[in-house]
């Protein structure tokens, strides 16, 4: 009965009931949700940077002197490597962060006036920017749609049957085509939430779960994945 679930009709409509609890779960808009402290799309799009490999908290600790020292893509663009270098070092991999860093604000100074693009695909041409950071400065800042697909993400939506993938974007285009697209940013914060808080990698906590009787792959008796 799972799998008939899963691949039925009905996946679309799952998928909405699957939001509308997670939204009661973990209320606000994905500007409330994001645990990156940022005030402009600028900030939001360096401290996102900064994250990759590292936790938000430890980002969080970094950004207040980082954005202080550089408050604009031309400040940072002009940063001397070895005092960046000294800021975000706790972040880890800060030599690779430190040239994604600066290239992306000259990037912006050179090719956007000094501005953070909306568009996706001009997201994308900035050093250190994929489609996941892109998706969370849309999304966050910006409130546009985009479906950031970290390891949470791309976990609960294969254990919730809403995406057989593996790959990110796969992931990012079958999900995205069951809901709304302003609600996408906030259901992906959601997601991670979620799968910090509940469904975790090793030992999902399933008998605390708001969504037991539409997971597939629930462990609850009589949850979906017990039909």
């Amino acid at each position: 009965m799972a799998e008939q679930r899963r691949g039925s009709g009905n996946l679309r409509a799952r998928a909405g009931e699957v939001a509308a609890r997670l939204a009661r779960t973990y209320p606000g808009q994905a500007r409330d949700l994001c645990a990156l402290r940022f005030e402009t799309p600028f900030q939001l799009l360096v401290a996102t940077i900064l994250s990759a490999q590292s936790t938000d908290v430890r980002v969080n600790l970094v950004t207040p002197e980082l954005f202080h020292r550089y408050p604009d893509p031309a400040s940072l663009a002009a940063a001397e490597p070895e005092a960046l270098e000294a800021i975000i070092r706790s972040t880890g991999f800060f030599r690779a962060k430190t040239r994604n860093l600066i290239g992306m604000a000259a990037a912006l100074v050179e090719r956007f006036g000094g501005e953070v693009p909306t568009a996706l695909e001009d997201l994308v041409t900035l050093p250190g920017v994929g489609r996941k950071t892109a998706n969370v400065v849309r999304s966050v800042a910006f409130d546009l749609p985009g479906l950031p697909v970290d390891t949470h993400v791309g976990r609960l939506a294969r254990r919730l049957g809403l995406s057989a993938a593996s790959d990110p974007v796969k992931v990012e285009a079958e999900v995205s085509g069951l809901l709304a697209p302003e609600q996408l940013g906030a259901f992906s914060l959601r997601l991670i939430l979620h799968g910090r808080a509940v469904c975790v990698a090793r030992r999902p906590r399933c008998e605390q779960c708001v969504l037991a009787d539409l997971c597939p792959s629930s462990a609850v008796p009589g949850g979906a994945g017990h039909e």
